[in-house]
């Protein structure tokens, strides 16, 4: 069975708006959220990880949406940090759109079926269009948090 949103995502690793106004910015800003709350251990080879991954292939998965993620040999267990751009962001998505809301998962290395199938919950939470707009229009990190775990725990 795989992890709820409730079970990898705190609502000190939400965050409306990001400060960021780049792609990397953003995916820094949102491990810097993990890193403080303990789940990661060494931020900068995690940022480093992502940043490389997004760089082989945009995580912007369409519909202003991005979904950066990576292995952390230092992550305690899957985490999950989330974050409204104060602007739109080009993630060099998909479907050429840029991007309102990241979510970034972590996970441990061994944990590779429980990444995938929460990379899927992610995305089933976020499916529909009235799930994103919600979302999109978060005005607060508890709100933001509160329609997440709504569509996806």
């Amino acid at each position: 069975m795989s992890a709820a949103l409730c079970d990898i995502l705190s609502l000190t690793a939400v965050k409306v708006p990001l400060a960021a106004t780049t792609r990397q910015g953003a995916i820094d800003e949102l491990v810097d959220l993990l890193a403080a709350q303990g789940d990661i251990g060494a931020a900068d080879a995690l940022k480093r990880s992502v940043w490389e991954r997004e760089c082989q292939r945009s995580t912007g998965i369409g519909d202003g949406l991005a979904i950066p993620h990576g292995k952390c040999p230092t992550a305690s267990r899957l985490a999950l940090a989330v974050g409204i751009c104060a602007e739109p962001i080009d993630f060099q998505s998909i479907d050429k759109k840029p991007v309102k809301l990241i979510l970034l998962l972590i996970s441990p290395p061994d944990r590779i079926t429980d990444h995938i199938q929460a990379l899927g919950r992610i995305s089933r939470a976020l499916s529909s269009a009235a799930a994103r707009q919600q979302a999109y229009t978060a005005t607060d990190a508890q709100a933001l948090f509160d329609i997440l775990l709504q569509h996806g725990a």
